[in-house]
């Protein structure tokens, strides 16, 4: 075999190989039930990026209310189901885990853990308050230390006992206890 035709077979070999590495990304940052909530995003969707943009970072499409400017909700067309993005002023600002038992935190927490799980996962960084609206209910709040995300939070929402639902993203729509409302 020549010069030339290794430097092809090499080059071809090495276009597949790629080919392949780029297929096994794409993949994986599809958003499935399985990408892990962040204080700023979940999976490969983070707070800050447009509708258009988030739709092509999850691998799917986005769908829900009409665009406005002050504030509206969008959600993967397919699954995840009950998985929420509050969009402002153009931009995705907050996520909202609702009735979704599969997507976790990066730390593992999920609805249907305890108040003293989520305290114990995030030790020394939840800050409880009373819910609004449900009696003997909390806030569980996870405030960074980290200084590069004290604009961030993970609220926790529970009935007492244990986590209901759950949201993370930027203030000061994070802490929006009525959503766009």
């Amino acid at each position: 075999m020549n010069s030339k035709a290794k430097l092809l077979t090499f080059g071809i070999v090495t276009l597949a190989l790629s080919s392949l590495t780029v297929s096994a990304v794409v993949a994986q940052a599809k958003l499935t039930n399985q990408s892990k909530l962040l204080i700023n995003g979940i999976g490969q969707i983070r707070v800050g990026m447009t509708v258009s943009q988030a739709a092509k970072a999850a691998g799917t499409k986005l769908i829900g209310d009409s665009p406005n400017n002050s504030c509206y909700y969008v959600k993967p067309q397919n699954e995840p189901k009950n998985l929420l993005f509050m969009v402002t002023k153009g931009r995705i600002s907050r996520v909202d885990v609702r009735h979704n038992t599969q997507i976790t935190t990066l730390k593992g927490a999920k609805i249907g853990d305890t108040e003293a799980q989520i305290k114990s996962l995030y030790s020394g960084q939840i800050q409880v308050t009373p819910h609004k609206y449900v009696q003997g209910g909390h806030y569980l709040t996870f405030i960074p230390k980290d200084h590069a995300n004290q604009n961030y939070r993970v609220v926790f929402e529970t009935d007492g006992k244990r986590v209901t639902q759950f949201r993370s993203g930027k203030l000061p729509e994070v802490e929006f206890v009525e959503g766009c409302s």
